[in-house]
């Protein structure tokens, strides 16, 4: 299943566990499995049913059983710096020695060490050698293997996000007041686009940032998605806009989807560049990446470099361009990119096994190609001509596959 976030209040490690439970996660199983953590006796989960701007939430409050604690927007800089005394490595430990599925530990300690790192940045230190206000709080633990829990137990394993929306004017912290977004925040929202709508609150948190920039590489528009079901996620306070954070659970059509195509024109580069400049760019997320010979001004012959790409890549890819051609500049334009299914199969042939693409569209196949790689070494080593190898593989394939 996908999910796609739509951060239009900001995001919370909170109110993302409120929309989980909105979208039918069961409570009981939540805490079930944070039970495995062995910090039962240090919170508590409270659960309520709120509304905000007339819309129904969850609103979900981890509750300190050792002192008074109000789970809020700003909720991550309200601890006193040596509570529980808890560094990065004494979460990880938490984590590692549970009885959690080893994907949940793998993705909860990934977001622990985004938002340890960011921490360390803005705090000029190592990652180790400081408590965090956020990191070294319970409530921070169950927000992010809360979350990363919920999604798994709702099946959720790919996330699109929107653009973020951040607050601005200032939170107070446990040394003074810190601007919107607080520079934790900042610092995780980098290559991010993110806005503010004016709200004079911190709307996204730490954790939260962690969260969504740790789970989610694609932060844009929302894609074609067919949506079964919407969960609404409570931030504390009514303010001015819907302070909720929705999730929008279902399947996204992988077939079609926005891309960029980045282009250049190039006449007075040394053509030994061009593979070498093609290798990093298919390194830096280019989907494809083709040259076209053209004639320019003066009737000049010149290469026309067209990459393919997603938009969360456009920015490496067009780095790529400008620092290791001899470009001056590149156009961009929007497409739609529509593609079918595609799976690596293994058949048995008269050769041994051979990898096959095959192509599926409404779950029937509609293409058969034999891997270049595998054909070109079959040849090879039968001293048979590379188009035969094509042709007996092929015959194969249609009985087979």
């Amino acid at each position: 299943m996908d999910a796609y976030f739509e951060m239009f209040s900001g995001i919370s490690g909170n109110m993302v566990l409120g929309a989980l439970i909105d979208l039918g996660l069961d409570p009981k199983s939540l805490e079930s499995e944070l039970n495995k953590l062995g910090l039962q006796n240090e919170y508590e989960i409270k659960i309520e049913k709120v509304s905000r701007s007339h819309i129904g939430g969850t609103y979900v409050d981890v509750h300190l059983h050792d002192h008074e604690h109000e789970h809020d927007h700003a909720h991550d800089h309200a601890h006193d710096h040596d509570h529980h005394g808890r560094n990065l490595e004494d979460i990880n430990k938490i984590i590692e020695t549970s009885e959690l599925s080893r994907t949940i530990k793998e993705k909860s300690k990934t977001i622990f060490l985004n938002l340890a790192k960011a921490e360390a940045k803005v705090h000029r230190t190592e990652i180790n050698e400081i408590h965090f206000h956020e990191v070294g709080a319970v409530d921070a633990i169950v927000d992010i293997v809360g979350s990363v829990t919920g999604l798994e137990l709702l099946g959720i394993d790919r996330i699109y996000a929107s653009s973020i929306n951040t607050g601005q004017g200032y939170v107070m912290a446990a040394h003074g007041k810190l601007p919107v977004p607080a520079p934790a925040t900042m610092e995780l929202l980098k290559n991010v686009p993110t806005y503010s709508s004016g709200t004079e609150k911190e709307l996204t948190t730490p954790t939260g940032a962690a969260i969504i920039t740790s789970l989610s590489t694609y932060f844009g528009p929302k894609p074609l998605m067919r949506v079964e079901k919407v969960g609404y996620g409570a931030g504390t306070y009514e303010i001015e806009i819907p302070n909720l954070l929705r999730i929008n659970v279902g399947n996204v059509e992988q077939g079609s989807k926005k891309m960029k195509v980045v282009e250049t024109n190039i006449d007075d580069m040394n053509p030994q560049f061009y593979e070498y400049i093609m290798e990093k760019l298919f390194e830096k997320g280019a989907l494809d990446v083709y040259f076209t010979p053209i004639q320019m001004k003066k009737n000049r012959p010149a290469t026309k470099i067209s990459v393919i790409v997603d938009a969360e890549n456009l920015f490496k890819i067009n780095e790529i361009l400008l620092k290791e051609t001899t470009t001056l500049g590149v156009r961009i334009f929007d497409i739609e990119r529509e593609i079918v299914d595609r799976k690596i199969k293994e058949v048995e042939t008269q050769f041994g096994k051979v990898k096959v693409k095959v192509g599926i569209l409404d779950g029937k196949t509609v293409n058969i190609a034999p891997e270049y790689e595998e054909c070109k070494k079959i040849a090879k080593e039968k001293g048979l001509p590379i188009k035969t190898v094509y042709q007996i593989l092929y015959a194969e394939f249609e009985r087979r596959v």
